[in-house]
């Protein structure tokens, strides 16, 4: 009889030498390794992108200690089934056997579901191993994450999926009919997911080998497209902006259009983007090139107007255009220190000489008295002091020597010479 499991199944490694990709894990120094040799589990959640070994690593650390393997999903499962599950465990326990409950999908349960767990996990009635996909920082309860161990799973590099490969073909028992790039193309689909790529071979191990072997064009038309690996509405958004932020504060445009490629692909919202790029226009480059921010509203505006695909070209311009720009973060940096200033002298009133004085008790207490008009003076530069009686002048902005700042680094310096002066005069 036939075996009829998914591919992936049939492949799942039946010990820790057979797991792929994941040898900082299981190497000789590795943490998970060093719980194998003692055999000594410990509580721990397993961290990584889709197909990448987390279900397997749990059922082979079950094998370690004979424990019994409970499985659930945090999507399918609520308090009655957690419940049901831990006094199945406690009976065990009773019994001389322990309990390793694997939870995939952890992050889905909330917080009071998540404490549930922790006086299992401390008596050791349980030992727990989750599962997840997103940053367990974020998404599990300090008190549930001090108690675990967090295990970080690789992506499959193509090393890894080359010799998964190579197992499908010899479960098989024949070559897949691939030309080299159709395989080089296969392994970017897969995008470093194992369970992908089984299951992409699966829907090509029912093509007929004698008519020759298929290549790029004609695999994208034979298999069906995955999704982007990436939640606009979690972590992976936030990976991804901040690398297209990083990339553009780098100077790098090529890949900062790469990360504006991948989140447009992912689903992220064009105008999320583009008010992101409006941020950026005015913290990374400022007044070192002031069109910047202009670049950015338009491109806003362009999105805005054409919508996609069209509108989109409009932010791969304004990514080039931020990304060339000479950077600058001093207005960014002047408005911080001001800031601070204000709430330290928040309550400092103005200098007479500069408020206005519409009223007769206003003249008399000294309003407006000793003003200078700027433009009245030679230079159009009188040089009186703006700030608050009692606070020294302080000197917020520091422009760089890039761009535009450059001039304007000048003038500040030209003002500050002719400030002297009048002082001494």
């Amino acid at each position: 009889m036939s075996d009829t499991r998914p591919l992936a199944d049939r492949l799942r490694p039946r010990s820790f030498d057979e797991v792929l990709g994941q040898a900082h894990l299981l190497g000789p120094e590795g943490p998970l390794r060093a719980m194998i040799d003692r055999a000594d589990l410990k509580s721990v959640v397993f961290w990584g992108p889709p197909g990448t070994g987390k279900t397997t690593l749990a059922r082979l650390m079950a094998g370690i200690g004979q424990l019994h393997y409970e499985a659930m999903s945090a999507i399918f499962s609520g308090v009655a089934d957690l419940r049901k599950a831990f006094e199945q465990a406690r009976q065990r326990r009773e019994s001389g056997r322990g309990t390793l409950l694997f939870v995939d999908e952890i992050h889905r349960f909330n917080r009071a579901q998540q404490d549930g767990f922790l006086p299992y996990v401390e008596d050791g009635t349980i030992v727990l191993v989750g599962a997840t996909t997103e940053n367990p920082s974020f998404e599990l309860n300090a008190a549930l994450l001090s108690r675990l161990q967090v295990l970080v799973l690789k992506r499959l590099d193509d090393n890894a999926l080359g010799r998964l490969l190579q197992r499908a073909e010899t479960a098989l028992d024949r070559r897949l009919p691939l030309s080299a790039a159709a395989r080089e193309l296969l392994f970017a689909l897969a995008d470093g997911d194992g369970r992908y790529l089984c299951n992409m071979i699966e829907q090509l191990a029912t093509i007929d080998g004698g008519k020759g072997d298929i290549d790029a064009d004609m695999l994208l038309r034979r298999v069906q497209r995955r999704a982007p690996a990436h939640d606009k509405d979690r972590d992976g958004h936030y990976n991804l902006i901040s690398a297209l932020h990083k990339a553009l504060r780098g100077s790098d445009a090529d890949a900062a259009l790469y990360w504006l490629a991948r989140m447009i692909d992912g689903g992220d919202d064009p105008l999320y983007i583009a008010r992101r790029l409006i941020r950026f226009a005015s913290e990374d480059i400022g007044l070192a090139d002031p069109q910047a921010l202009q670049q950015a509203l338009a491109a806003r505006a362009t999105y805005h107007l054409l919508g996609s695909p069209e509108g989109e070209l409009a932010l791969a311009q304004a990514v080039i255009y931020l990304a060339t720009a000479p950077k600058s973060n001093a207005a960014y940096r002047a408005w911080q220190k001001a800031q601070g200033s204000a709430r330290k002298y928040g309550s400092l009133m103005p200098p007479a000489h500069i408020l206005n004085a519409p009223t007769r008790l206003m003249q008399e207490l000294g309003y407006g008295q000793g003003y200078a008009y700027d433009h009245d003076t030679p230079d159009g530069f009188s040089g009186q002091n703006y700030f608050p009686e009692g606070m020294q002048r302080a000197r917020y902005y520091h422009p760089v020597q890039r761009g535009f700042e450059r001039e304007i680094r000048k003038r500040l310096a030209y003002w500050d010479r002719l400030r002297a002066r009048t002082s001494t005069d």
